[in-house]
């Protein structure tokens, strides 16, 4: 993940459009994507608005850089051809998950954009070319491959926990009130909820999470492949 003080020393540098963009991904995952504004990254980058509207007309513009600059991120993994096509496309996923988790602050981006740039293309590609080989026609993959980025965009930003702009002990505070409100809830009355307070509030093993999403996904897909 690029650090928010390496990304406005690189935009300082040379102020290209990965430049600006890598700064504004850095700024969003350390404050959240709404702090985010043109005027707020160029007085961190100590340069006028303009010089940035150079590079992005908005800041649907910047948001459609953000999410080329986290797919860019993606490490394609080597693919094997005679190899089963469930594992290929979760290797594939896994791959696009790794950045996902990196920039939770921005992962929703990926939703509406991810075929606006042509990393997002390539990915796209590859996972039709798969659910394909699994056996589903153009429709069903073309679904399939939405449900995955849904479920994984939702699955990052989703995590218990999860907080922006925040410092450690504000975030735990945070937690500890959640859980203490559902600890007071009637007993009787939601005794599962009581006993779940600890995961539905805070989620303590990260890769857990992640992992057992993953194999729930791709245990659904497998589930729908034609006989």
């Amino acid at each position: 993940m690029v650090t928010r003080t390496a990304a406005k020393a690189q935009a300082k540098e040379r102020l290209s459009r990965e430049a600006v963009a890598s700064a504004a991904l850095a700024l969003a995952d350390a404050e959240g994507i709404d702090a985010l504004t043109i005027r707020r990254l160029a007085t961190d980058l100590g340069v006028t608005p303009m010089a940035l509207y150079w590079h992005f007309k908005d800041k649907d513009a910047l948001l459609d850089g953000i999410a080329e600059a986290v797919l860019l991120e993606v490490r394609l993994p080597d693919d094997d051809p005679t190899g089963p096509w469930d594992a290929r496309l979760g290797a594939l996923l896994d791959a696009l998950l790794t950045p996902l988790a990196a920039h939770p602050a921005v992962a929703e981006l990926l939703k509406k954009r991810v075929l606006l740039s042509e990393p997002g293309r390539e990915i796209t590609e590859r996972a039709l070319t798969l659910l394909r080989a699994g056996g589903f026609d153009a429709e069903r993959a073309s679904q399939l491959a939405v449900y995955a980025l849904l479920f994984m965009t939702s699955m990052v930003t989703g995590m218990p926990g999860l907080s922006f702009g925040t410092d450690e002990e504000a975030r735990e505070q945070e937690m500890r009130t959640k859980w203490a409100a559902l600890q007071a809830l009637p007993p009787k009355k939601y005794p599962h909820i009581i006993e779940s307070a600890g995961p539905l509030t805070d989620c303590a093993a990260t890769d857990e999470w992640l992992g057992f999403g993953m194999r729930t996904l791709m245990a659904g897909i497998r589930g729908q492949a034609p006989a």
